[in-house]
């Protein structure tokens, strides 16, 4: 598999901008791919209810 390029790593960032995610959770998903480390690792938010 080859790796990502900056234009795709763009959108993936601008996609999750879009999905709500704050700086830090972009920039700990990313550590997360890149080490694999559990502490980076993102945890699920709870949604509202309707």
């Amino acid at each position: 598999m080859d790796n990502m390029n900056m234009q795709e790593a763009s959108r993936v960032i601008l996609g999750l901008r879009a999905a709500g995610w704050d700086e830090k959770e972009i920039n700990d998903f990313i550590l997360y791919i890149e080490t694999g480390e559990e502490k980076y690792k993102p945890v699920q938010k709870n949604k509202p209810t309707e």
